[in-house]
């Protein structure tokens, strides 16, 4: 059953429940193996948006230690909805244990290829070759098979296909937009100046 065939808890009233409406939130996105969306938080628990999204905010100002005790892991809202995440300051802790015996990583060349196009998306491979110096084929494969990029479109000048990130891309690097980008994109050579390859 899907996300959107997924029936409401009907009946059940969370304010009744331990904890209430926060301690709801928290258990559906403890189990969530996905961002989740306001709406669809709110559909859950049978609330109003704005009072499940205030909600969300206290929690997340909460786990992010207004309290002042300080979490292993933080609540934020990005490109598809809420997701619990670990902390960024825990994260080569976690690392030991997801990346142990695993190949999952991303490459050097696919972590390079992915920065041209997030900085300078819509671009084409033939643009994203240019300014690495190499053929960028396979390792534009490897990210559209993982979701992290996608075809946004085709260049009206030549005809190639454009490239762009996605909002999976977004919510693994836990952005809400591209805005989020660090300021690097004054690194990279212009794309007018790659105009004429495509």
């Amino acid at each position: 059953m899907t996300e959107e065939q997924t029936p409401p808890a009907e009946g059940v009233d969370v304010d009744a429940l331990p904890g209430g409406l926060a301690a709801a939130l928290e258990a559906v996105l403890m189990v969530a193996d996905a961002p989740v969306s306001v709406e669809r938080l709110a559909a859950i628990v049978e609330r109003p948006v704005a009072d499940v999204a205030a909600h969300l905010e206290d929690l997340a100002a909460e786990y992010a230690g207004r309290d002042g005790r300080p979490r292993g892991f933080v609540l934020r809202e990005g490109a598809q909805g809420w997701r619990i995440y670990s902390a960024p300051e825990h994260a080569d802790v976690v690392a030991r244990l997801v990346l142990e015996g695993q190949s999952a990583r991303l490459s050097q060349a696919a972590l390079e290829t992915l920065a041209v196009i997030a900085y300078r998306q819509p671009v084409t491979r033939g643009q994203v070759s240019a300014v690495r110096g190499v053929n960028v084929d396979g390792v534009v494969r490897t990210l559209l098979a993982r979701g992290l990029v996608a075809e946004v479109g085709q260049d009206p000048l030549g005809g190639a296909v454009l490239f762009g990130t996605t909002a999976e891309f977004l919510d693994k690097m836990g952005w809400a937009s591209l805005d989020e980008l660090p300021p690097i994109a004054p690194h990279l050579p212009g794309i007018d100046a790659l105009d004429s390859v495509t």
